[in-house]
């Protein structure tokens, strides 16, 4: 089974079910989305789709609304597509820890959802998801997939690695491999055997193919769809594994495993 282990809700959804055929890709974990950049039709409408990604990925809340619309949206989709996508939910960060716990088990135990993420803590802030841990650890350790890419700083990953090795019975994911603290986030992943490298958006095919090679058990084939394509992420994880158990574990395997499927 193939699996991109990062994507988010499209608009329309068919466009997302087309990219997954066209690339061989079985099923991918979806994320709840408030930006849209592929409804965008020219620069000014992308500019603020943008915008709204970078108050998402800056840590900035948009209040119960704008999570509650993304969350209707990751379940519609979730529904409408059980055999493809595969939920995970997202939680605010700037409730209290109680709070936290309530959201876990509502809207992402509750909802069906087999894990949690994207978070986007602030920079320098990440830190702030010790009780989605906690949280997590509490429903069996459900997998937490935290955002790596600007503006998530070297600082950051190395809290999250800490906070991982607090939690061991949580699987920690760092999407798109850190960006471009991705030395950072492989040396870290090499000490602390919870951590999770997903692989999307990489700069440099080298860092993808070295990312592999010293975590081979835990690296996870990833797309970060739409702004990034099935079809080419899953073509760099084959250009730089050969045929056989290794390649079958990054596209898949690996993730099918902490999954359960």
């Amino acid at each position: 089974m193939i699996i991109d282990a990062h994507s988010h809700v499209h608009d329309p959804v068919h466009s997302h079910i087309a990219l997954l055929d066209e690339a061989g890709v079985d099923r991918a974990v979806l994320f709840g989305t408030r930006p849209h950049p592929e409804r965008a039709t020219d620069l000014t409408s992308l500019r603020h789709e943008m915008s709204v990604l970078s108050e998402t990925i800056s840590g900035r809340s948009s209040g119960p609304d704008g999570h509650e619309a993304a969350r209707e949206e990751l379940a519609a989709a979730c529904a409408a597509h059980p055999d493809r996508f595969i939920g995970f939910g997202k939680v605010r960060l700037d409730l209290s820890a109680q709070q936290i716990a309530e959201e876990v088990e509502r809207e992402v135990v509750g909802r069906g959802f087999r894990g949690i993420g994207e978070l986007t803590p602030p920079p320098g802030g990440a830190g702030l998801i010790e009780p989605v841990l906690r949280a997590a650890a509490d429903h069996g350790g459900l997998p937490v997939v935290v955002h790596g890419f600007a503006p998530t700083t070297a600082e950051d990953l190395t809290t999250l690695a800490a906070l991982a090795r607090r939690h061991p019975s949580v699987p920690l994911v760092i999407g798109q491999l850190g960006g471009m603290n991705w030395l950072t986030a492989i040396e870290l992943a090499r000490n602390a055997p919870n951590v999770y490298l997903e692989l999307s958006t990489a700069n440099i095919v080298f860092a993808v193919r070295l990312a592999i090679g010293e975590v081979p058990d835990r690296t996870l084939f990833g797309s970060d769809a739409p702004y990034g394509d099935p079809l080419l992420a899953r073509a760099t994880i084959e250009r730089v594994t050969g045929p056989g158990a290794l390649r079958d574990r990054v596209l898949g395997g690996t993730l099918a495993e902490l999954l359960g499927l």
